[in-house]
């Protein structure tokens, strides 16, 4: 039996809620399932939650919050330490628990998906330490106060690292919380609620339900006392909470889909540019909503590319996800299987040029939910493939002329979460960075930055996450005239 799985059956957790410091029994009897990706075998089932355990703990989180949030913030750093040092020591145990619910290469578990998550606690650590919660203006005040009980659901391509980038700054800033984790990947949040626990966070402060979005996430979005909601998914699944959500007039915070543009300049090192490209593309199997599927590149280059593209695409393992060769292993779910091979089969219905990869499992892989990277040439900005959140390890070269058509290529989406610009001239670089319309822009690959604030204009969604920006989100101002 899998580590993390033995574990979780052994203490009882998948049965149970974590709710006012207690793990509780579910008030209904409705259960889910988790699919090894791998394998497409069920391994376990656990708890699916109903109104009235989200009453249960928003109640809690209600009560709670009158207290955790008259805290002083050097109490609430102390405890955030303590969470980052017993999330590093149980890292295996959450690496081999994404590898199992969500399909993940444990090499990628091991350096990506963990301590990423690990490090969005140490950011909301530091912000918190440094943040002057009350500011001089003249004689006035300005100060920053939690917002109250806020709602957090997580999507299931990035469980523990979405988990930790909302609920530290949430806890950070005063405020409790109820999660929600994805029905898909529910088995890292029953780890992290052990580890609130054992970390001595207050009873009520951080309370975990898990659930479907009809019976759960509804229910939390029109909650008379939950204050925020804070949302990552589908721009479909944002668009219905913030729906439910307007009744109650609470904030609404979501990191929606994308469909992110690459655009290569003509002056780029492009064994660099498209090598690196498609490593971020394909980065988690393209199951990231930042991911650049969409590759904009200089016509006149664009055999060079091709074949520069391929030979990347040739260098990724996909196999069992334990297995030390394997750099990529299985797409999370059946659904999305599906919805990247129709998507595959419309890319080449459509006329577009297939490069690598297409239809079908790889080659000597007969079960599990695995995908041929695939990379399609010849792409019109117009076809669906090119419009469409795929949402998988598919990649679009679209050639430009010019550098302004390829601004508008870049920009010609519904879409507005990340993007990247590579080139030689850093002028020119940060000139179309600057005409891009979108929350984030990546030059000439640089590392990850932590406090780098993530969100999206249009369709991808409103707010903030990471770094100072994602504490303010979890703050109301207020001014008091006359403090000084």
């Amino acid at each position: 039996m899998i580590a993390p799985l033995e574990h979780l059956s052994r203490s009882g957790r998948l049965d149970k809620f974590f709710i006012d410091g207690q793990w509780l029994e579910p008030r209904g009897s409705a259960k889910g399932v988790v699919v090894n990706p791998a394998t497409e075998e069920v391994v376990t089932h656990f708890a699916l939650g109903n109104g009235e355990d989200v009453d249960a703990a928003v109640s809690a989180a209600r009560r709670a919050f009158a207290a955790w949030s008259r805290t002083k913030p050097e109490y609430r750093a102390g405890l955030l330490d303590r969470l980052q040092a017993l999330l590093e020591a149980r890292s295996e145990l959450f690496a081999q628990c994404l590898s199992l619910e969500m399909g993940a290469a444990i090499g990628y578990a091991r350096t990506a998906q963990v301590p990423l998550a690990i490090a969005h606690v140490k950011v909301a650590r530091d912000v918190l330490e440094a943040f002057p919660f009350v500011k001089q203006r003249g004689n006035t005040a300005i100060a920053h106060e939690p917002i109250g009980v806020c709602a957090l659901i997580t999507p299931w391509n990035w469980p523990l690292y979405q988990i930790t980038a909302k609920v530290s700054p949430a806890l950070a800033a005063g405020c409790t919380v109820v999660l929600k984790p994805s029905e898909l990947s529910p088995l890292d949040a029953l780890l992290f609620a052990e580890t609130i626990e054992e970390a001595g966070f207050p009873a009520g402060v951080f309370n975990l339900v898990n659930g479907d979005g009809p019976c759960v996430g509804s229910v939390l979005a029109s909650h008379p006392d939950v204050d925020m909601i804070s949302i990552t998914g589908s721009t479909r699944a944002g668009i219905a909470v913030a729906q439910a959500a307007a009744p109650t007039v609470k904030r609404v915070a979501q990191e929606l889909g994308g469909k992110s543009p690459n655009v290569i300049l003509p002056d780029a090192d492009l064994d660099r540019a498209v090598s690196m490209g498609i490593a971020a593309a394909f980065r988690n199997l393209g199951q990231s909503c930042s991911a650049p599927t969409r590759m904009i590149v200089p016509r006149a280059r664009l055999p060079e590319i091709e074949a520069l593209a391929r030979r990347a695409a040739d260098e990724i393992v996909i196999g069992d996800p334990l297995a030390k060769a394997t750099t990529h292993g299985a797409i999370a779910n059946r659904a999305q299987f599906d919805r990247i091979q129709t998507m595959i089969g419309v890319g080449i219905a459509e006329g577009a040029t297939l490069v690598t990869g297409g239809e079908g499992r790889p080659v000597s892989l007969n079960a599990g939910f695995y995908v041929k990277p695939t990379i399609f040439s010849d792409v019109r900005t117009d076809m669906r493939i090119a419009q469409e959140e795929i949402f998988g390890p598919v990649l679009c070269l679209i050639p430009y002329d010019t550098v302004d058509e390829a601004i508008a290529i870049a920009n010609h989406t519904v879409y507005g979460l990340g993007a990247h610009v590579q080139g030689g001239n850093i002028d020119a670089v940060r000139d179309v960075a600057s005409r891009i319309r979108c929350g984030q822009v990546h030059l000439n690959y640089p590392a990850w930055d932590p406090h780098a604030p993530f969100g999206g204009f249009k369709q991808s969604g409103n707010g903030r996450e990471y770094g100072l920006e994602g504490m303010l989100e979890y703050l109301e101002v207020k001014s008091i005239l006359g403090y000084f």
